[in-house]
């Protein structure tokens, strides 16, 4: 945590920023190790505070060594006044994507009591900058929730059926991915079958499976607050011909574009890479989301791999490669993997086989 907030504390030098307000669950974490569920940070150049109320004072002691913690009590907005007045503060940057207007219009409605004014002044993905690059505890940790995951999908291949509901088999993945570990699914668990395979995100219903369906599965773990991010695609047997050639399709175009990650590579060419193969062969327009994500202390997160994408690729960042073909009425493949991008390529670090299986 120490490096973090130096490394911070540089960004805010060449920003011109003075005083930081860390409202955003991830980033408070990352930077303080504070795992509680209420609380913000407050940082200059010389100090850092954490300010919680009391249901958290204590664990934020443990958690935080590094922050000198503020228990807000009966009147936050007062003491926040207290703390920002006597360190000097008379601008504050403060997370503008992650504060709501109500919290801005209130912090300026209580700021003319205080006996020094401060003036707020909005930042946008600044600390999201340097959670992009993973350090080595980071990928461990990930690695770790990938593996919870990478199991869960080796567990359904036992039970999946004709006759479960979609809803069956989330209640019994998220059962097991708990029994090995994870703290709660990444998000809301996707189980789409049949016709609703076309969903790319069809969370699980009350759909019964069916003989020669494709089932969706898009799913992940939480381990030490980081996430994994799976999807698999299988078939129910019999399954059609067409279903095969078309999921050898959407792997060739996931497998062309992790061969072709490079540091300094833009999300956009990356993107470009599986959407180009998957359109070379008359799909194009079935594929109708960007490639991939950062994924970290959220689900989503910095950088992507789509379109829009100009950021480029470093050492150290981990982003899915998921790309998908889904015909409406008819059906849907994805595959989706976890990739640590290094020196030279990229390591995939999910293990969940990735062969056409028909159950």
């Amino acid at each position: 945590m120490p490096g973090r907030l130096e490394q911070l504390r540089a960004l805010m030098v060449r920003a011109g920023i003075s005083a930081l307000w860390v409202r955003q669950e991830e980033n408070r974490r990352y930077l303080s190790g504070f795992t509680g569920d209420s609380g913000s940070l407050i940082i200059t150049p010389t100090a850092a505070y954490l300010l919680t109320d009391g249901r958290f004072s204590e664990q934020a002691r443990k958690e935080a060594p590094d922050f000198q913690v503020v228990d807000l009590g009966p009147d936050p907005w007062d003491k926040m006044g207290t703390v920002l007045v006597n360190t000097g503060i008379e601008q504050l940057s403060f997370e503008a994507e992650y504060t709501t207007y109500a919290t801005y219009a209130e912090f300026q409605e209580h700021a003319r009591d205080w006996e020094q004014p401060v003036t707020l002044a909005p930042v946008k993905n600044f600390i999201d900058k340097l959670r992009q690059v993973k350090d080595q505890g980071e990928i461990a940790t990930l690695e770790r929730a990938i593996a919870i995951a990478d199991a869960g999908f080796n567990h359904l291949l036992t039970i999946l059926r004709p006759g479960l509901t979609e809803r069956d088999v989330a209640l019994e993945l998220e059962y097991y991915l708990g029994k090995q570990g994870s703290s709660g699914p990444s998000f809301t668990t996707i189980i789409a079958s049949g016709p609703r395979s076309a969903l790319p995100h069809g969370v699980a219903g009350e759909r019964i499976l069916q003989p020669g369906d494709l089932v969706v599965m898009d799913f992940g773990a939480v381990y030490d607050g980081y996430h994994s991010d799976l999807t698999r695609t299988v078939a129910l047997a019999p399954a059609p011909g067409e279903w095969r050639r078309l999921y050898d399709l959407v792997l060739a175009a996931q497998e062309k574009a992790i061969t072709a990650i490079r540091p300094g590579m833009t999300g956009r060419e990356v993107d470009a890479v599986a959407r180009e193969h998957i359109a070379a062969a008359g799909y194009g327009e079935y594929f109708s989301h960007g490639l991939g994500h950062g994924v970290g202390l959220a689900i989503h997160e910095a950088p992507t791999l789509s379109i829009r994408s100009e950021v480029q690729l470093a050492p150290g960042m981990v982003v899915t490669v998921e790309p998908g073909v889904y015909l409406p009425g008819q059906g849907g493949i994805r595959i989706e993997d976890v990739v640590l991008i290094q020196e030279g390529g990229a390591r995939v670090l999910s293990r969940a086989p990735k062969n056409f299986i028909e159950v």
